[in-house]
């Protein structure tokens, strides 16, 4: 009995003694388990992040765990060719650069491309632009309502490096109150810039300019700051997909019925009120416009002749006087016109000459579903980025003046192949009309004089005219930015 129960107790101290080298094992083999399988689960989100940054290209052969459905999906995706980002640009940062834009969409359009431009050379980060919310249209939007905000941002990486907000220590000291604000001198050269702008940035760190129109001089820039103002404007600035999408509606529409020619019809309250046009305007209207001019403090000339005004081509076409142009220039009667621009002042009873010469008018509220345009109502700089797109797309392209919508459209045109676009001469246009109105002119005279005077009027190439000292008598750069047409995408990124 002693010798079994010895037995019995070597036995029970081999068994243990083989079990804790074997629960050592398991536990190994547990944890190079736990470890693989951390490994292949990291390395599958590297996959992931990888396939949604190079396309579906980089997974090509793998095996699939897909569904038939997705595979097919990922096999039509796969023939997309994949959009590579441009490598960042490295410098040394010198601070950081806020701007709010002042404006409507295109006049603030135009100087987020100077201050990129602006940002790029200072060495500086831009901070996301601020769009206007307080001027006449009272828009609300953001940037990110109105432009593809991501694509804005690394498109333009190998230039400079911009940001949605401050970083979180800067972004505080911002909300309390303690940020330098101030400015620009107006059609600064970019010397101004380094000379006078950088030195404060690199003093507060975060520089805040309130004021973003005309800051950047047409003129005397290097060759690769206006390519990348060209940049910005023609590929940066992308509007968001659900503008996009209903710009291509739009046009769609407007190509089943043939071609079109959009007419950009400036004749809205806001342009009245500030020009001091009256000219058509009953004596209650002009009392209103008068009374609006006013109250906007910004709105400097306060007392106007219209008249004088008229007479020295400063007045927007009025509809009736625009009917006369284009049965002049000898446009189609029958061609559709879209009518690019808000609410008409003065409603129907001011359309009725134009509709009643050109029958086929249409805009975007009668040409598209209410329900279509039901998130763009009460954003006006949204409902101008529709007219925008339809605009690049029109066969003809006519403003009755030479607002910052114009100007820019103009630019754009010519950036893609010269396309016609009437630019109507109102000085000559409006003794013109007076005089055939007052008989002193046949139709026949007043027709040809309008052809004659309007051939070279086109939207052909042509260089810029410089005023040196007077960049208010200049031709804008966005509305004819030369330097910039002959170019290929390529050409538009820097050549140093």
């Amino acid at each position: 009995m002693r010798l079994k129960a010895f037995g019995a107790s070597k036995m029970e101290k081999l068994k243990s003694s083989v079990m804790v080298p074997a629960s050592r094992s398991r536990m190994k083999l547990w944890m190079i388990r736990a470890t693989t399988t951390a490994l292949l689960w990291t390395c599958a989100v590297q996959l992931t992040a990888l396939g949604e940054t190079w396309g579906s290209r980089v997974l090509k052969g793998w095996p699939s765990c897909l569904s038939q459905e997705s595979a097919v999906l990922a096999q039509k995706i796969s023939v997309v060719p994949a959009h590579i980002l441009p490598p960042k640009r490295i410098y040394r940062n010198n601070g950081y650069l806020m701007v709010s834009c002042n404006g409507g969409l295109n006049q603030m359009r135009a100087a987020i491309c100077d201050m990129v431009a602006i940002a790029r050379y200072l060495n500086v980060t831009l901070i996301v632009p601020e769009l206007d919310k307080t001027s006449f249209w009272n828009d609300p939007s953001e940037f990110q309502d109105i432009f593809d905000v991501d694509h804005f941002i690394t498109s333009l990486r190998d230039e400079v490096r911009i940001l949605k907000e401050l970083p979180s220590r800067l972004k505080k000291k911002v909300e309390q109150g303690r940020v330098y604000s101030m400015p620009p001198v107006s059609w600064s050269d970019i010397s101004y810039y380094h000379n006078q702008i950088l030195p404060l940035i690199r003093k507060y760190k975060v520089l805040h300019l309130n004021r973003t129109d005309a800051r950047l001089a047409n003129n005397g820039q290097s060759l690769d700051l206006q390519k990348l103002r060209c940049r910005v404007n023609f590929k940066a600035l992308r509007f968001t997909s659900q503008i996009e999408e209903m710009g291509r509606r739009a046009i769609k529409l407007l190509r089943q019925n043939g071609p079109f020619l959009v007419l950009h019809l400036r004749y809205e309250m806001d342009m009245l009120a500030f020009s001091g046009c009256t000219q058509g305007c009953s004596p209650e209207e002009a009392e209103e416009l008068t009374r609006m001019r006013y109250a906007y403090p910004w709105w400097k000339e306060k007392i106007i002749n219209s008249d004088l005004k008229r007479k020295d081509g400063l007045c927007p076409l009025t509809p009736e006087e625009t009917a006369l142009t284009l049965k002049a220039l000898g446009i189609d009667q029958n061609i559709q016109i879209y009518i690019a621009a808000g609410e008409i002042y003065g409603g129907e009873r001011r359309i009725a000459a134009l509709a009643q010469s050109y029958p086929r008018l249409v805009r975007k509220e009668t040409l598209l579903q209410p329900s279509d345009l039901r998130y763009f109502r009460n954003h006006s700089s949204q409902m101008a980025a529709l007219d925008y797109l339809v605009s690049l797309e029109s066969d003809i392209f006519i403003p009755t003046y030479d607002g910052n919508m114009a100007k820019v459209v103009e630019g754009h045109r010519r950036f893609l192949g010269f396309k016609k676009t009437i630019l109507l001469d109102r000085k000559l246009l409006v003794q013109l009309i007076d005089q055939y109105s007052t008989g002193i002119l046949s139709w026949d005279q007043f027709s040809s004089a309008v052809k004659i005077s309007h051939a070279n009027r086109m939207g052909s190439p042509s260089k810029r005219l410089v005023a040196l000292d007077r960049p208010k008598e200049e031709d804008y750069f966005y509305a004819n930015p030369y330097e910039c047409l002959q170019s290929s995408d390529n050409d538009l990124v820097r050549s140093t």
